[in-house]
């Protein structure tokens, strides 16, 4: 094998580094967040679906227990929905990107 052909094997190698430390870098910094229709109620979560905030306007004092429950259990879905989109979102540009490579 020629030193030509190290160098390129080599410099593929780099490159397919670079894109696996481009996407765990996007995938650690997915956040994201949605709000009920009443705006009463806003969730973020991270990349994995973890909840990392939880906002609630006063105004919640109004709501029963299970109608809360209900606001929280499915604006919490939705953050958890949009961050799946961009998690994938990263991992398609990862799957491309390995193609050209």
């Amino acid at each position: 094998m020629s030193e030509h052909d190290m160098d390129a094997i080599v410099g593929r190698a780099a490159d397919q580094v670079n894109l696996l430390e481009e996407a765990l870098a996007g995938l650690q910094s997915i956040k994201a967040r949605a709000s009920s229709e009443s705006d009463q109620v806003t969730a973020e979560v991270d990349g994995n679906g973890n909840l990392t905030g939880l906002w609630m306007d006063d105004s919640i004092s109004t709501l029963d227990a299970r109608t809360l429950a209900a606001l929280i259990t499915s604006t919490t879905h939705e953050a958890a929905r949009l961050a799946t989109e961009q998690r994938t979102q990263v991992m398609k540009t990862l799957q491309d990107a390995f193609g050209t490579v």
